[in-house]
């Protein structure tokens, strides 16, 4: 996975990268401008912080999530080489959110209310996503936030296990989207049945802004 933000109203002119969830013992190492945060008992990297970066990198947004292209991952990663770093950095560009087409759901083992479901994204890929909203059910056309996605709120997508059970990603609700006039309540956006939202494709914020338009 490989999400990047970039923030300087907060924490200055630092681009965050991160590559895998955090773990419970975990160490950094700074060379320059650029630090290594790993995993202290693995030495897997997990993520870098790149300081004073708009001198290298200098189209940045500065409004949270930067989707970065393969010409600025290409720069940080000779800025990484630079600084005697592994230059380890690969561009993922497919998108995050997709529309998703629920195709099973069976009940959580060790939940009463908890549904695991198995949801077909882009690519013919089949996810197992748990999920508690109480609206879900198969046959539905929904929004899924995959494994790296960022959510506007900027929580972060990791693969996880809800009461022992894999879920790699999540089914989104209006609200979590934070589209315009969304229900503030619990329940999944349930996407309707128009070619506006074709499963497998990458679901499109503009037309989902739509949604509730005149539903205030």
């Amino acid at each position: 996975m490989f999400i990047a933000s970039y923030n300087p109203k907060s924490i200055g002119d630092v681009l965050v990268v991160v590559l895998r969830p955090d773990t419970i013992q975990q160490k950094s190492e700074k060379k320059g401008n650029v630090v290594r945060i790993f995993d202290a008992e693995s030495n897997t990297t997990l993520g870098y912080n790149f300081f004073g970066i708009s001198t290298v990198l200098a189209d940045l947004q500065g409004h949270g999530e930067e989707k970065l292209n393969q010409e600025q991952v290409d720069k940080l990663n000779k800025l990484l080489e630079e600084n005697d770093f592994d230059p380890e950095l690969i561009l993922d560009a497919n998108p995050k959110f997709v529309v998703g087409y629920v195709e099973s759901m069976k009940e959580h083992p060790d939940s009463d209310h908890l549904h695991i479901t198995k949801v077909k994204v882009d690519n013919d890929q089949e996810l197992q996503i748990v999920c508690g909203a109480p609206n879900i059910d198969e046959g539905q056309k929904v929004v899924v936030a995959k494994v790296g996605a960022m959510m506007p709120n900027g929580a972060m997508i990791f693969p996880g296990k809800l009461r022992g059970v894999e879920s790699m990603g999540m089914i989104c609700s209006a609200r979590e989207l934070e589209l315009p006039n969304a229900p503030q309540k619990r329940g999944i956006l349930v996407l309707p049945e128009t070619d506006a939202f074709e499963v497998g494709k990458e679901f499109n914020f503009v037309k989902g802004a739509e949604l509730f338009t005149n539903k205030a």
